[in-house]
This record gives C-alpha cells, structure tokens and sequence, in this order.
C-alpha cells in the first residue's frame, strides 16, 4: 500500500511536534511493514532548509518541494491544498490520511483525484479544519481519544475508530535520575502560567521547563523574564531526543488550560515509569489514567502544589504510581503491534471501498 499523509502543519525539521512524532512513527511502521509513506506538509521557508526548498520551487517553477530529510518523501508547499495534484502525480497514493490543519480543503482535493481518504481527528479545535467534514462523504474517521470521538460525534455526526497517539516505548524508555518536575511546551494553553504558579510555592524543588512548539525570540524573551526571579525554574529549548529530558523527570506536570485531544507527553512519560500530574481537561485524563494525579485546572493553587509536594517527597507513594504509571503504558490499547493493526485496517477499508465503487 501507497500512503500519503496530508495536512497543513509544517514538518520536520521545520517544525515538530505531537503530530509529527505520531506521523513519523506511522511512516516507520508502514515502511517496516513493506509499505511506501510519504507526507504533504506546509512549507516554512525559513533557515538553510526553507531556503533550499524555496530555490528549488522557484526554479523548477514547481508549486511544491520534494525532500527526504526525514528518511521518506516529504512533499511541502506554502498551500498544501494547491499542491495536491503534485503530490499526487509524484507520490502516487492509494489513499491518504488526512489531519489537522485545512483538512476539508486538502480532503477535497484529494477527492477530486479520487483518493480514499482517512481523516485523523486529532484535536477539537474545529475551525482548524477550514471548512465542514459533512463536505468528506467517503471518508473514513480515526480519533486519538474518546473524547476526540465524542467531540465530532456531537458536531459532524460522524463516527471514529478510537486510536490513540502511537508511541514507540524505545524513543522515551530511559532510566531517570529524577531531579525535575518538568513541563514540556511553555504556552499558556499548556499551563505555563499555573506551573509557574507551582514552581513559586515549591521554591526547594527544581523545575525544568522545555521547549516543543518553537518559539519566537519575542515569546521566548517574555518566558525567560517570567521565571527569572526564581532560581528553581530552568528553561531548555527543544531536542529531538526526549530521553535526554524524561531522563532528568522525576514528575511530569502537564496543567493544561486547553481542551487536550489527549496528551502525548504522558503516555510518553509513562514509558519511563514517570507519573504526572496532570489536569481534567479534554482526553488528557484519558492519558494519565492510573499513572499519576488528575485535578481540576481552576481547582485552588494548594491542591496542586500539595500534589507536586507527596510525589515529590513521599517514596512510597512515589514509588507506587510509579509502577502505576508503567503498567499503564502497556496496556493494549497502547501496543504499537495492535494500534498499527487497526490503523492499516481502517487504511484497508477506506481503499477497498473504492475498489467496490469502481467495480
């Protein structure tokens, strides 16, 4: 099978995150599994990479670029959905897995070129999607919760094969040291504001706070003015190796403000047998699960901070979300063997139905 996975983000090296990871991941699987993948993203532009990509579109006079950089082909342009035909004439798919970002544009295109289409719903922010999924007729639906389910049931009447985010245990397994409670994605949406919070009524405890979507140097320099009167909170810009950060965690915070379609970082987390304490927002309770302690966002200052405080000092009860914690990440519904079986199984449906149409 021919996959191409299609959306309006941006891809790395130019950008990385949840999405990507979990994409990437896919790709990996399809490939090891005698699969071709490849990927339609949004262009950048910027740096040596973006500037290369743009000299290439210019003189090739072609409305996309073609890279390998991440090992397979990655198909980028400033509008993805205007890049569609040459994606499809390059890459050739026999479906493709729409997400995110201008899905319904990029999701028509496709349609017009008679590719089946799978859409991954991937968070709830719907107008993300530029237009209506009711405009999709042949599409089949995954989601990464339920709650994410759930959502677009209620607003699209659609229903969704529940896959959460793939995760390969070997990127994120490590043994840990422990010495931070540590935030992973500084924006406000992510709880920034609540950890700083946290981090100045545990001034004894050390906070480290990594970058994930990159930042501008004007958001940057207004974080690092925000925790600068406290020596306990420590600012690292992203990596692409994430054991060299849950190598360092002790607790996992994610205080999420935002309405998580789920919350990457814990089940992450979890592979190392890191507990988190997290909020009870959107599908991210769904992550966390047994693995650490769920609170309301908006639930009084001291809860929290009573929270960070027992996993950070009481052992027993450290140690016993710990195990929690990593027993709940190899639960079923996270093997990547059966996650990857039921993903190529909606990929199958969604190609045989239009082999049936054409029959």
């Amino acid at each position: 099978m021919n996959v191409l996975f299609a959306g309006g983000n941006g891809y790395y090296p130019e950008f990385n995150g949840g999405v990507q990871s979990s994409t990437h991941h896919l790709v990996e699987q399809l490939r090891a599994h005698g699969h071709e993948a490849a990927v339609l993203a949004a262009l950048f532009g910027d740096g040596v990479f973006g500037f290369k990509a743009r000299a290439k579109m210019k003189l090739l006079r072609q409305p996309a670029a073609i890279d390998n950089f991440p090992g397979y082909p990655v198909v980028r342009a400033w509008f993805p959905w205007e890049a569609v035909g040459f994606a499809v004439e390059r890459v050739k798919p026999q479906v493709a897995v729409v997400q995110c970002h201008k899905s319904v544009p990029i999701g028509k295109a496709l349609q017009s070129y008679n590719v089946p289409l799978v859409v991954y719903l991937r968070n709830v922010e719907f107008h993300e999607l530029a237009g209506d999924l009711r405009d999709l007729p042949s599409a089949h639906y995954i989601a990464n919760s339920q709650f994410t389910a759930q959502a677009y049931k209620n607003k699209f009447g659609i229903d969704a094969t529940v896959i959460p985010p793939t995760i390969d245990p070997g990127l994120y397994q490590t043994p840990t040291t422990g010495e931070y409670v540590t935030l992973i994605n500084p924006y406000n949406e992510k709880g920034f504001e609540l950890a700083v919070r946290i981090a100045e009524r545990c001034s004894d405890i050390p906070f480290l706070i990594v970058e994930s979507w990159k930042l501008d140097a004007d958001h940057r320099a207004q974080i690092e003015q925000t925790i600068a009167p406290f020596k306990n909170i420590r600012l690292e810009s992203r990596t692409s190796d994430m054991k060299t950060v849950y190598g360092r965690t002790r607790i996992l915070l994610a205080p999420s403000k935002w309405e998580e379609a789920w919350g990457r970082v814990a089940s992450e987390a979890h592979c190392s047998g890191i507990p988190v304490v997290g909020s009870r927002r959107g599908g991210l309770p769904e992550a966390i699960g047994d693995g650490g302690v769920v609170l309301d966002y908006d639930a009084p200052l001291e809860e929290w901070v009573e929270a960070i405080r027992r996993l950070w000092s009481d052992e027993r009860e450290y140690e016993r979300l710990s195990r929690a914690a990593k027993k709940f990440s190899e639960r079923p519904q996270l093997n990547p063997q059966s996650q990857f079986a039921t993903f190529l199984d909606v990929l199958d449906r969604a190609s045989s139905k239009k082999t049936r149409q054409a029959a």
